[in-house]
């Protein structure tokens, strides 16, 4: 504990716009190599760029949804270097005048809240992708992800520790989401983040030398790199060794780290301003368009959620970090359910059903309409909380409505006081043992009571009413 880490981020994220950043090729992910390209993104000789309006837009969203000051006079720059990914030699960003800059984000991490302060967000074209290919014995190149739009988010060395940048990065991905920008599926690269991470002795302001990591694709993986790369610059540090400025790829099969190159500095890329595109002009009308569709972002939906929903923070945060989930959890309220009975179900039974079968909620066939009907039914004591369980389980499977399955499954909850009670000294009568156990002290004895009932019931006798009805004969005993 006698150092602390030091991180910032950069995380890329494609945007899902319908063609590409600078040509009318599809933004599509999946296609066979080489498929959706065309000289635009390919960089043949002659070939002009022309800027995707719907790019700017949602750049301006994640800028306006991360407190950034937009620039409403911006450009886009070349920045030069050669790898055989990027055909065109350059790569088309933007340099000293970002459309976005001088942001912030406040989130909660371990409980508590944190800020980190966001240095830009620029737009930028992707690169392709190189693939090793041992069949081939060598490297192969696919263009059709050149010229996908990317926004980059960079941060200030804000973050303290793996825990805060992996809670950091979720939050980033659940904003993404909310202004609809990106699909955030990181299984097919569509966020991707370098870390730079350095270390300093406790109590120090000076920071120290920075390694950056690529190649980090989750983060689960962005956690195991921070650690990974703390300590080896802990054990340089400790031996007497200096830690070099460099790059470094992430591999998180082998849980280790390898030196890419030198760490470059701006100058190496010999920016210049893109000649063949006009500068960002965004006039008051369109920065007013866009603000005004900005919906209620994660930290005002926490809010509202503890404050007028009177939900616990735990509840309101896992909630939250989910749009789905979210959403699902606002229709349900808004057609009468009491918001914390909805967050249990969430939060339970949901979220295991979501976990075992590795999906989304909206990829099911519960619908909120579908979870309202059940509350009710149990509200209104039509079934019990195990008999809930079994239609949901049912709903997940057959889409049917809860009702429904109600009377095909024949869980209707059995709620005749007279009914019970007959129930109930049958159960008494064929159970000496545990009534001599009761009138002996043993109290946990009326549970065995109370379940032999409910399953010569078959579980549709009320079990509050039964609970209630057994112990009066057995006291009156």
């Amino acid at each position: 504990m006698k150092y602390e880490t030091i991180i910032g981020l950069e995380i890329h994220s494609e945007l899902k716009t319908k063609s590409k950043i600078f040509c009318s090729c599809e933004n599509k992910f999946g296609s066979k190599e080489n498929t959706r390209c065309c000289p635009v993104c390919t960089g043949m000789p002659g070939s002009l760029p022309v800027l995707n309006k719907t790019v700017v837009e949602y750049a301006m969203k994640m800028g306006i949804a991360l407190n950034c000051k937009i620039n409403r006079v911006c450009k886009q720059d070349r920045k030069n270097y050669f790898y055989p990914d990027l055909p065109k030699a350059y790569q088309i960003s933007q340099f000293d005048i970002p459309l976005c800059e001088k942001g912030y984000l406040e989130y909660y991490s371990q409980g508590q809240k944190k800020k980190v302060n966001i240095t830009r967000i620029h737009i930028e074209e992707d690169a392709g992708k190189l693939i090793h290919d041992s069949i081939y014995g060598g490297t192969l190149a696919d263009y059709n992800r050149c010229g996908v739009p990317l926004i980059e988010i960079v941060t200030e060395p804000d973050l303290r520790g793996a825990l805060e940048a992996k809670d950091f990065l979720e939050t980033v991905k659940t904003i993404l989401q909310y202004v609809d920008v990106s699909d955030c599926k990181m299984q097919e690269g569509s966020i991707r983040c370098d870390i730079n991470v350095s270390i300093r002795k406790i109590g120090e302001t000076k920071l120290g030398t920075r390694v950056e990591m690529k190649n980090v694709n989750s983060f689960s993986g962005a956690l195991r790199a921070i650690e990974y790369e703390t300590k080896r610059q802990i054990e340089l540090v400790e031996s007497g060794k200096s830690v070099d400025q460099e790059t470094r790829r992430w591999d998180d099969d082998k849980g280790i780290n390898i030196v890419l190159r030198s760490k470059e500095d701006a100058h190496d890329y010999r920016y210049f301003p893109e000649p063949d595109l006009c500068p960002i002009v965004i006039s008051d009308e369109w920065f007013n368009d866009v603000s005004v569709s900005i919906p209620e972002l994660p930290n005002a939906k926490l809010f509202r959620y503890i404050n007028e929903l009177n939900l616990p923070e735990y509840d309101a945060n896992i909630i939250c970090l989910s749009l789905i989930k979210a959403k699902f959890f606002d229709e349900c309220v808004s057609l009468g359910a009491n918001a914390k009975t909805v967050s249990n179900w969430i939060l339970g039974d949901i979220s295991k059903y979501l976990n075992e079968n590795n999906c989304e909620l909206n990829e099911t066939k519960l619908l909120p309409q579908y979870l309202f009907e059940i509350i009710k039914l149990i509200e209104s004591k039509a079934i019990s909380n195990s008999s809930a369980k079994k239609v949901l389980d049912n709903v997940f499977e057959t889409g049917k409505h809860p009702e429904i399955l109600v009377k095909e499954l024949g869980l209707i909850q059995n709620s005749d006081e007279g009914a019970i009670k007959e129930l109930a000294l049958k159960v008494i009568s064929m159970n000496e043992k545990s009534v001599a156990d009761y009138k002996a002290g043993k109290l946990n004895a009326i549970g065995f009571l109370v379940g032999q009932a409910m399953r010569e019931s078959k579980g549709q006798a009320n079990p509050q009413i039964l609970n209630i009805i057994v112990k009066e004969l057995l006291d009156n005993m």
